[in-house]
């Protein structure tokens, strides 16, 4: 009963007459996730990449978040400066529904024996429905509890991103710039305001500790909205280049255990395409106010990535020459 109650109370606030929005969503692999934050990360690395996540937080809690992410990107500096990607969330919160799509670019800039730099935009759609079945305590109807809609209206990004040579990364961004209304054509009574979101993000990778085969990977990204600041730290130990355990710490929030490996390149004694496969796992050990009643949060994350081979070296000879 008591759990039930929390999540009415959460839902009764949301349902007043403008609804605000909440902080924008909270994963684990955070570090898997850069250009849906910060279009300036778009394809700044090599290669074709697409990457999904899902994330069931707060377990056993009724209406809890239940978010899915997939980014595509791609690095086109083959073909003209830039990387280009498109961003797809998905976020189900009791009876609402949210969907983004972005596509994004970003334009590099490099810095001879620096780094690259990169500036992007993301222009897109914000979607955001309800479809509240209310059980009243008498048969009578309630004309003050809202109904149904859904609306969508544009949504824009912009961060600017900077990659080192010496495998540190450090990035600024913004989300929901245009901050926009989201309301429906139908008379009701609500409406979904976009809130601006801010987010700095850094990273180091330090090599061959004390020789050996692990590198340690430390990732820090900090979200506000000008309400309430929150920040995740991450450590992780990489094997090899093949597997990760680590520690997430986030404010106020959960401790997070996370593991991955590419199983493929861990098989095989050979390169082959499918060794760029990732697969992680993370659970979140609640310490807010939910820890009494959630059983933590999970994460799945699944990563692939695909390299052009080198364009070939086009070489002519005269008869005179050979």
């Amino acid at each position: 009963m008591k759990r039930k109650l929390l999540v009415f109370s959460a839902f009764a606030l949301f349902t007043g007459v403008t609804a605000f929005a909440q902080q924008d969503k909270l994963v684990t692999h955070f570090m898997y996730d850069k250009m849906s934050i910060n279009p300036g990360s778009t394809g700044i690395n090599e290669g074709i990449c697409a990457t999904t996540l899902y994330r069931n937080q707060w377990d056993k809690v009724n209406g809890a978040p239940n978010s899915a992410v997939l980014n595509v990107e791609a690095n086109l500096n083959r073909f003209f400066p830039g990387g280009v990607g498109i961003s797809f969330y998905h976020d189900a919160i009791g009876f609402t529904r949210q969907n983004n799509v972005l596509l994004n670019y970003s334009f590099p800039i490099r810095i001879q024996g620096v780094g690259i730099l990169g500036v992007g935009a993301g222009v897109g759609i914000t979607n955001v429905g309800m479809n509240p079945l209310w059980v009243p305590p008498t048969n009578a109807p309630d004309p003050t509890l809202p109904v149904g809609f859904g609306a969508t209206n544009l949504d824009l990004n912009f961060g600017i991103y900077f990659k080192g040579v010496q495998d540190y990364y450090v990035g600024i961004s913004s989300t929901h710039l245009s901050e926009s209304v989201v309301s429906p054509t139908t008379a009701t009574s609500i409406t979904y305001n976009t809130a601006r979101h801010y987010y700095l993000m850094g990273g180091k990778k330090f090599l061959g500790i004390s020789g050996g085969p692990i590198d340690i990977d430390a990732n820090v990204l900090v979200r506000t909205d000008l309400v309430k600041v929150s920040s995740d730290i991450n450590v992780r130990a990489i094997w090899n280049n093949m597997a990760y355990g680590g520690l997430t710490y986030r404010t106020s929030d959960a401790v997070a255990v996370m593991l991955g490996a590419q199983p493929f390149k861990i098989m095989n004694n050979i390169n082959t395409p499918l060794d760029h496969f990732i697969v992680g796992y993370s659970y979140d050990i609640s310490i807010n106010k939910l820890s009494s009643i959630s059983r933590g949060s999970h994460e799945i994350l699944l990563k692939y990535c695909y390299y052009l081979p080198p364009v070939p070296i086009q070489k002519a000879k005269h008869p005179r020459w050979l």
